[in-house]
């Protein structure tokens, strides 16, 4: 490895850490701050959807602006420094017009984090040593997820709400920090090799909807995420109505349960990606949403909490090293390695957003179990997906560019 390259790794899981909340703005902390303020309910499910819509929208061309930059250490600076600048936007002035502004920035920014350290990643360690890398960089990202909220949570009881904020401010100063010592060489990386340049070079168009393997990823990561993402407050919805838990004190549990288990299965999917290829680990991850909703379902207890968030660690922690490495895997060569990333991920936005509205419905109508259980149905026909229709690992190894 380059010098350079070999110093500026040592930095990589310190802006991962550093990163991990930086990159969602204030998250469920946004809607306690402006409630605070007087905000009614419903404007603020408003402006926190804007930015949401905004970064799903976002994605793709994003992946493709930094696809196509030279500069991506400048390119994730500038995007911390925005979402630095509209947090504390919020914090000074949380008018409708502010905070709706301030959220789509964020929004679309947020979505420029995971491509840029996608590509610096890949430009420090190249295709070879990527998947441990990438292992490394998640293990330290849900450190950091953990870390940030036992900050924030101690932060805010001893001087308030508005300590978060300046939480955030010293999270994102000290993450620029790291990419200052990266002292990284600005070159190009995930182009397409001299024999795939000029007119011949493939269209970002043909590599999207003319990749198989890709499009069973991202078919298969909307249809997790349509299952996922209203798994984790349904449980909590279904604790308090039954009368189980005390509702802060069970949704911080539930967070940090799943964010400790997440470390070392992230660890672990760097090194099995290595040896055996990613798609195993992605129906691995695929495979614990079924069982989550079947435990939910069927232990009516506080106990269940610990199984049910193991496995969300488990999935989550999976999908964190498999879900980049296999699209930079298959994309390889083709110089639309992050757009590819960002298409996946505005398919899961989706799948994401629409989630907690198909699970409200199921269990409005026929209950808490019948909801659990369509949930992990929902990654079952993932799973199918995958198992008949991804290629396996040694055939996308033999469809891949030559390094």
């Amino acid at each position: 490895m380059h010098r350079t390259h070999h110093h500026a790794r040592r930095w990589l899981p310190g802006l991962n850490f550093f990163l991990a909340d930086v990159r969602d703005g204030l998250g469920p902390f946004l809607g306690v701050f402006l409630l605070a303020q007087g905000w009614r309910l419903d404007d603020i499910g408003y402006v926190m959807a804007l930015g949401g819509i905004a970064g799903m929208l976002a994605t793709t061309p994003l992946g493709a602006l930094v696809d196509a930059s030279r500069r991506k250490r400048r390119l994730l600076a500038a995007a911390i420094a925005l979402l630095l600048a509209g947090n504390l936007a919020i914090w000074i002035a949380p008018s409708l017009a502010v905070t709706a502004a301030s959220q789509i920035i964020t929004g679309v920014v947020a979505a420029l984090i995971a491509p840029c350290l996608l590509g610096i990643t890949l430009q420090i360690t190249g295709h070879a040593d990527l998947p441990r890398q990438l292992g490394i960089n998640e293990a330290w990202n849900h450190a950091g997820n953990v870390a940030t909220a036992a900050l924030a949570g101690a932060m805010g009881l001893r001087w308030g709400l508005p300590s978060v904020f300046v939480l955030m401010a010293l999270m994102g100063c000290a993450s620029l920090a790291c990419l200052a010592l990266m002292r990284l060489d600005e070159t190009p990386q995930g182009t397409p090799p001299p024999e795939q340049t000029g007119p011949c070079a493939p269209g970002l168009l043909h590599v999207l909807t003319g990749t198989p393997a890709l499009r069973v990823l991202a078919v298969a990561m909307l249809l997790f995420h349509l299952g996922n993402a209203a798994m984790l407050p349904l449980l909590g919805q279904a604790a308090v109505a039954r009368g189980h838990a005390n509702p802060s004190g069970f949704t911080a549990l539930t967070i940090i349960v799943a964010q400790l288990v997440m470390i070392p299965m992230a660890l672990l999917a760097g090194r099995h990606a290595q040896r055996s290829g990613y798609w195993l680990l992605v129906k691995a991850a695929l495979l614990s949403l079924p069982l989550r909703g079947l435990v939910a379902a069927t232990w009516d207890s506080d106990w269940a909490l610990i199984p049910v968030q193991v496995l969300d660690g488990v999935g989550a922690g999976l999908l964190g090293v498999a879900l980049p490495g296999l699209v930079a895997q298959t994309l390889r060569g083709t110089g639309h390695v992050n757009a590819g990333l960002g298409a996946v991920m505005t398919l899961q936005g989706l799948g994401a957003a629409a989630s907690p509205a198909l699970a409200g419905w199921i269990a409005q109508r026929f209950g808490f179990d019948a909801a659990f259980l369509s949930l992990g149905g929902i990654a079952v026909l993932a799973l199918a997906l995958c198992w008949f229709g991804a290629p396996s690992e040694h055939r996308a190894a033999r469809l891949q560019p030559k390094a």
